[in-house]
Order: structure tokens, then sequence, then C-alpha cells
């Protein structure tokens, strides 16, 4: 039970089935050991552009992964679970303020010069801020990309008190870069010269021979120095109650991962062509297939180092671990072949769509004594529900504290039953302009928004998970009610427009 053996003056909230105690204090001191008696330390891990069926929990079939998997096993698997948006920063947006893609402040990619994305305000609350209010240590590690370095949406000035790694998704294109971001410093990495995240072979190099793909091997490998920050910071913080955030940068393309993780898969044998990126794209690899299941074989071996760290200080027991995506495998299928791993298996759609495959993402949690072990839920639920649920198993909201749009799953973790969310809403401008809406199994999707596309499209995703029978004709009653819904639910962005909803 959380809170057990915590005896000191405070506020008793009792949430389904599980005690907790909050003081005020909370509010206005540093942490004390006394904390990690009654509130429990949370990870969230978060993958990078990993498809829906590349665990070997979700059904993966070539790809090893037996930390996530084991993970699995003690825990609860969200089959139902989608992220923020179908690319990175509105995804990480979501996630990190718990409003919908129709209220986000960031709803789309957009690059701010010299470095970074275009940054949240500072008005926005987080969930690094909400759990430090509490009482948390607060790190992230991995990648950012929802403020460039020193801007107000950088992750020191968004609740974090330590960060490092990537601040910016295109400086996240490279695992072997020349530098880190700790905090706001800039700390150099032993790769002379860096690995780009996007290049060509050089002309004249024989695209058949291994050799012209060497210079594409860096020395110093990015995720060794993120894993070793984030297990330290769990060392350093084991009294006390901590959030850890994982933003992993694996598996994003490039194809970069180092020579003794690719060996396992090179011995397979696999028919592999090299990819040469002579039609653009990332940085060349010899084979790219087994460089992508070496990618999220090291991804699975973080996690494992993590989950280690966490039993090695008798942790675990007062941990809540959550693991997902931020959004479906790459749409870039000369680099990755998502048909010959099977990536998201029956759904339809890839990353940059908002059809399941794009959105729809692997996810576990587990807490053991709170979580029923190996259990699954095909309860609906998306990015948005985690900053609800934290707040709910660590006291619950308090006055004051800004709204969000998602619903705590406490209820469902614990294995109780949980009314049905009313809605599930995605909207993205990029990639032609989309929008979503799920109510029940029933789906509505529009696309080309930008191009004045007025189709609609409806799936009953009960019958039809693969999205491949639109049923727009026979209901036209449910969907002009799920288009008004549409209306009611949804901000208009002047940074972010949704064409044909908010004008140019």
């Amino acid at each position: 039970m959380l809170g057990s053996g915590f005896h000191r003056c405070g506020t008793v909230i009792v949430f389904s089935g599980i005690i907790a105690f909050f003081s005020a204090e909370l509010v206005a001191r540093e942490p004390s050991a006394a904390d990690s008696q009654r509130l429990p330390n949370i990870v969230l891990i978060l993958a990078d552009d990993l498809g829906y069926r590349e665990l070997g929990c979700f059904g993966q079939q070539k790809i090893r992964t037996p930390h996530l998997d084991q993970l699995a096993s003690r825990g609860m698997k969200l089959t139902q679970h989608y992220a923020g948006n179908a690319v990175c920063a509105p995804s990480r947006c979501v996630l990190m303020t718990g409003m919908h893609p129709g209220n986000a402040w960031v709803r789309n990619n957009s690059e701010a010069q010299p470095e970074g994305q275009k940054p949240i305000p500072d008005r926005t609350w987080t969930m690094a801020e909400l759990l430090r209010k509490r009482g948390y240590v607060t790190g992230a590690f991995g990648k950012w990309g929802l403020g460039g370095p020193g801007t107000e949406g950088d992750p020191v000035h968004q609740g974090f008190d330590r960060f490092f790694g990537y601040n910016c998704q295109r400086h996240a294109h490279s695992f072997y870069p020349s530098y880190l971001w700790s905090n706001l410093e800039r700390v150099p990495l032993q790769n002379d010269p860096p690995v780009p995240g996007h290049a060509k072979l050089r002309v004249g190099a024989d695209p058949t021979d291994s050799k012209s793909y060497e210079e594409f091997q860096g020395q110093d490998y990015a995720p060794d120095h993120i894993r070793r920050e984030a297990i330290s910071f769990i060392e350093e913080n084991r009294e006390y109650p901590f959030f850890l955030y994982f933003p992993s940068t694996l598996p994003h393309v490039a194809l970069h991962v180092p020579q003794h993780d690719l060996e396992p898969y090179l011995a397979l044998g696999w028919n592999d062509p090299p990819f040469t990126a002579d039609r653009g794209g990332y940085t060349p690899h010899f084979t790219p297939r087994a460089a992508y299941a070496a990618m999220i074989s090291r991804l699975d071996a973080d996690v494992g180092a993590l989950l280690q760290e966490l039993d090695r200080h008798g942790l675990t027991d007062n941990t809540l671990i959550v693991f997902s995506s931020d959004n479906g495998t790459t749409h870039l299928d000369r680099e990755v072949d998502a048909e010959f791993f099977a990536s998201v298996g029956e759904l339809r759609g890839l990353k940059g769509s908002l059809y399941e495959g794009g959105v729809r993402v692997p996810t576990i949690v587990s807490m053991p004594g709170v979580v029923p072990a190996g259990t699954s839920s095909d309860y609906v639920s998306g990015f948005e529900d985690w900053m609800p649920t934290f707040a709910e198993l660590t006291g619950g909201w308090e006055a004051g504290e800004a709204a969000v749009d998602g619903i705590s799953l406490m209820p469902l973790l614990q294995g109780e039953q949980q009314p049905a969310r009313d809605f599930l809403y995605r909207e993205f401008p990029g990639y032609g302009g989309q929008l979503s809406l799920r109510e029940g199994d029933w789906k509505l999707v529009r696309q080309n928004l930008g191009k004045g596309e007025t189709r609609v499209e409806l799936y009953n995703l009960g019958s039809d998970p693969g999205e491949s029978t639109d049923l727009a004709g026979e209901h036209p009653d449910r969907v002009r009610a799920m288009e008004q819904r549409v209306q009611k639910i949804r901000t208009p962005s002047e940074l972010f427009p949704l064409k044909q909803y908010d004008g140019n």
C-alpha cells in the first residue's frame, strides 16, 4: 500500500483503494527522505517512432525485446493507447500538458533557429511542474523538442530540475553528434567529425561495398551518455521521490547503432538491401533491416538498465513505470521496412497519419502491488491522460491548478472498471491537414483539409481495426453529430491553423 510506514501529520487522501499522504508543505520545501515513504517514484519512458507491433509482447516476431516483454509480464499492456499526435513535437506537447491536440499549444513540428523547436510558453502547466510542486525531484534524459536552449520552453524552464540530452529534434537525427545539452551547458562528445543525420555516399563510392559506409560509424554514441546520466539521477535521488522522464531517441532514423549491437542481427542472414540515400533521406546504411532491429533492441537494453537500477536500490515496488512511443513507425520505407517487420500489424497508416498505425502505440504500465501483473486492457486512452493520472497518484488535483483534457487512468491501472471516455480527438495540420475523432468503436477521419478536401470517412474499429471499409455513406446522422462535436471541443490556433476550421 502506498504511504505505508509514514507517520508525519498531513492530509490523508483515499482514491481507488490506494492511500496517499499529501501535505501543503510540499509546495514550498525541498524534498526530504521521508517523502520516499509516501510518494511513489514515476518513470516515464518514451520511444521515438516505435510501431505498434515492434515489441515481442505486442506480437513482434523478428526483433528481440526481452526487458520490455518482462515489464509487460509484470504489469499491464494498454492495447488501445494513443500517442498525442502523428509526429514528434505535437505528440510530446499533449504528453507534457494533458491537453488534446485541438487545445494544445504545439500542434505540428516547427523548427526555430538556430536550434530547437517553437517553444511552449512559460504559462504552460506541465506534468514536471505539477510533480515538482508535490515535492518531486524531476529529471528528463533524451530528446525534448518543445523549446530551444534558453527559451521559455526549455525543459529547465518547464519544471525539470535536471536535463541531459538533445534539446532539438533536428540535432537528434544524429546519434554521433558533437555535443549534448546538460541543463543550459553544451557538453562536447568525442566524435571528430560528428556523423551527420542526413548524408550521401561519397561520389564514386561502391554502394555494394560495406566499406563505403564506414564513415557513418561514429565513436561516441549519444544514447550511452543519456542512459548513464539517467542512471546517475536514480542513484543520486534514491532517497527522495523522483520523476524520471526518459524520451529516448531510439529507434528514430538515422540508422546509427554500434557494431556490437548490430552483430546479432547480421548473423541472421536477412536479405538486406543497402540504403544508399541516393533519393534523399537520412544517413546511408549497408544493412538497414539489421540496423533498425538493433536500434529497437538497444532501446530495450536501455530500459533494462533503468529497471536494474531501480531493483538495485529496492525502488521497484514504489515506482510507477510507464512505457510508450511518441507515434507510429516511420513512413520512410527505404530506410525502415515496416512491411518486413509487420511494424503496425493489422493497422493502417504509419507516422504522419491519423489512421491507427500512425497514432496507436505499444504501451506498458507496471507497479507491483498496484497494477495487476500479466494483464491487458483495450480501454481507449491517450497521452493527455498521464498528467491527470500522475496527479491522482500523488494526491489529486489542488484548487487553482490548471484544467486538462485527459482523465485519470488510476481505476483502470488497478484492475477496476472505468467508465468509457466520451471521445478521443486528434488533429494534425501537417501532412495535408488531418483530424480524427473516436467515440466508442466509431472513428471519424478527415484528410487533406489544407487542400480543401470535404470528404469524411467513418470506420468501426470494433469490427474493422484496419480501417478498410468506409461507412460514412451508411451513417450520415452519426457523421453529422461527430462533426458537430469536433467544432465544440477544439479551439482555433493562429500558430498551427487547421484550414477549413481556422482559415489560413
